[in-house]
Order: C-alpha cells, then structure tokens, then sequence
C-alpha cells in the first residue's frame, strides 16, 4: 500500500463530556440503512436529530431510535448549531456542496456521503473552507472497510503477492429493471450514474492499494432500455507506481464475475462475493446485536496461488478478516475528540474525483487521459 494522508484540521472537543451529539441529513437509503445504525452502533456517538419532512421515514426512524428528535429543513440545524457536535449529510448528491457549506459555515464538523461533491474542484473547495474554519471534513468512503479490502490490504503489507502488476476489481450487479429516482437520472445536476456511485468506492480503493493514478481510460455505457445514465462502465488505470488496475461497475451483470483478481510476481489472489455487512444492514441485522459482524463462511474465502485455478479448488483459502463499518465512525469520533486523524479527508475524495472526471472525459472522446502528477496521497485502509 502507499501513501501519506494530507488532513485537514479536526476540532477536538473535550473528552470528558459526554457522547457527541449527530444530526443525520437524509433518511433514505443511505441514511437508514448505513448511516443511522452505523451512528447508534459506535461507542461515543448519539444519533440526535433526523433531518427528514417525510412521515413514513419519521416513523421507522422513531421505531428504532425512539429518543431521536426530527427538522423538517436542515436550516433548522444551523439555527441550534451549538446543541450538535457532527453533522452528516446522506441526502442526494447534488445537495452534498451545498449542505457541507452551511453545516461548516454554522461551525459544525461534517461527514459527507461519497460522492463529496461533483467535481474535483468543487471538493477541494470545501477542504479549503473546513481548514479555514478548523473543522473536520470527513468522506464516508465505508468500502475501505469491506472484509476483502481488508484482507487483500493484510497480504499487500505481507508481500504473499510479490510485486503486484495488475489489480482487477468488480462491483457488479444484475438489475435489469430500472428502479428510478435521481441516481438514474440523466440530469448532470444529480449526479447520478454508476460512474460515481459505485465508481467512487472501487477507485478509492484502488488509489489506497496502489497510489496515485497517471493515466486513465474508461468506456461507459447506457445499456438498459429507458436508461438515463451509465450502468455499465469500465475503467482502466495505470497507477505512478506501475500497477495498472481494470475497474468494472455493472446493474448489467447477468453472471458475476470476481470481486478481486490480483495477480502478483510471485502469487495471484482471487475472491469472489460482496462483503456481507451491507445485505445484513437492508435486512435489519445490526452490528450490536451480539452475532458476528462482517464475517463470512469458509465457501467464500479467497485463493492464493500460483498457475492453478481458484474455480476448480486450485491455490490455498485465504481466511477473510471480517469487515467493520464502525471503524470508520469510531475514526471520526476519535478525531472529534482529538485523539486520532481523520480517516478520510476530502483532499483524498478529490483525488477519487480527478480520476473519476478523467474517466468521464476518455468514455465521452474516446481517449485516454493523462493526469498531472498528483502531490495528495489517499491514506491506507484502518
């Protein structure tokens, strides 16, 4: 792995005091299904506010969180910023820029859903306005928290690939149907598409294995009848160090193929299957129940090896280590408190963006696209 993480400056709050106090923007699915348990489920967290006018997502909010309060509008946090100490924003992505811009302006540290914002710039305009005000910014990237990130991230520092030469990821999906709402919409304003949304989780990843990207060259497609925006897409793209990584992002993946496929000087790694942590979230397990968290059977294991074949039992099981979403809450709270760094800053999502436009651009004119040498390194996965 590489890299030195560039930070912005985290308020920290006395440590003394009691839990922080969150104000969740956004209860859809990334607010109820990640955001609000992972929030009730980290030690030092209380989940306060619920910003959301809609009643039947008041409802099931108050069903689990029964002390919760609710706003109708998030201006309604500014108002009472002294009474919160995080705000979180999980609401559409064309509302990211301008709700982490008054949440700071109102003095309060944010966490960000991916994509931060919709273009690079745009990031790192906010990391300058959260330096300038001495807040923390934070980018919910969770998939550095996946069981086979994890792993493949602990046989990566143990050298068992050798020197890696081609890094193969998959987020594939079969969904042939559209489900509709703004992440299919075809209006640049929302944001939407596979390109940024499963997009931003795979390139994150791979700038966190293998650093800064130099080249970049996508092909991205609207395969489904009525599509508005990309749900087949591909990216391929050669890292400084020489690694060259092959992306794929997919609703159109009628036989899965490999989440990861390593191939290293030495050894190979292949493992097949999503981390768990997610289908266990939407069926309304939670990490406090008292079952294993992040865990998977022994079927799913990855392999390593070298010249056989993992489908046919080839190359040894890789035990995974269980994945945690919680870290990264946990990360942010510690940063809170002054006790640790922020585990992932918006220099680092715009890094994640400078790929992810390249990628536009090369799809769009049918080229590749050279990026400046970059000078902000993504930080290593906790």
């Amino acid at each position: 792995m590489t890299g030195n993480s560039t930070q912005e400056t985290p308020v920290a709050f006395d440590a003394s005091s009691s839990a922080l106090r969150v104000a969740l923007i956004g209860y859809g699915l990334a607010g109820s299904v990640f955001h609000a348990p992972l929030i009730a489920a980290t030690g030092g967290l209380v989940l306060d506010t619920v910003v959301t006018s809609d009643e039947e997502r008041r409802a099931r909010a108050r069903t689990e969180f029964p002390a919760v309060r609710f706003a109708a509008a998030p201006e309604e946090l500014w108002q009472r910023a002294g009474e919160l100490d995080l705000v979180v924003i999980a609401s559409p992505n064309r509302t990211h820029v301008p709700l982490a811009t008054a949440a700071l302006e109102a003095g309060l540290p944010v966490v960000v859903d991916k994509p931060i914002a919709g273009t690079a710039a745009e990031a790192r305009g906010l990391a300058a306005l959260a330096r300038k005000r001495g807040l923390l910014l934070s980018v919910f990237q969770n998939r550095r928290w996946d069981n086979d990130f994890r792993t493949l991230a602990r046989l990566l520092t143990d050298g068992e690939l050798g020197t890696v030469q081609r890094f193969e990821s998959r987020f594939e999906r079969w969904r042939p149907q559209l489900k509709g709402g703004w992440r299919e919409s075809g209006d640049p304003r929302e944001i939407g598409g596979l390109l940024y949304d499963l997009g931003s989780h795979v390139v994150d990843q791979a700038l966190v294995l293998f650093g800064p990207v130099v080249r970049v060259y996508a092909e991205s497609d609207v395969r489904r009848p009525g599509a508005e925006t990309d749900d087949d897409t591909f990216l391929a793209l050669t890292h400084a160090n020489g690694v060259r990584s092959h992306l794929y992002v997919s609703a159109t993946a009628a036989q899965l193929g490999p989440r990861f496929r390593v191939l290293g000087s030495t050894a190979g790694y292949v493992k097949y299957g999503l981390d768990p942590q997610e289908a266990a979230l939407r069926a309304g397990a939670r990490p406090t129940d008292g079952e294993p968290w992040g865990e998977e059977p022994e079927t799913l294991w990855g392999r390593i090896g070298s010249g056989e074949s993992p489908l046919t039992g080839g190359g040894a099981p890789v035990p995974t280590v269980p994945g945690d979403y919680r870290t990264y809450y946990a990360a942010v709270h510690d940063a809170l408190r002054g006790k640790g760094g922020n585990p992932v800053t918006a220099l680092q999502a715009a890094t994640v963006l400078d790929v992810l436009e390249a990628a536009r651009r090369s799809a769009r004119e049918g080229v590749t696209v050279t990026l400046p040498a970059a000078d902000e390194a993504t930080a290593g996965p906790r």
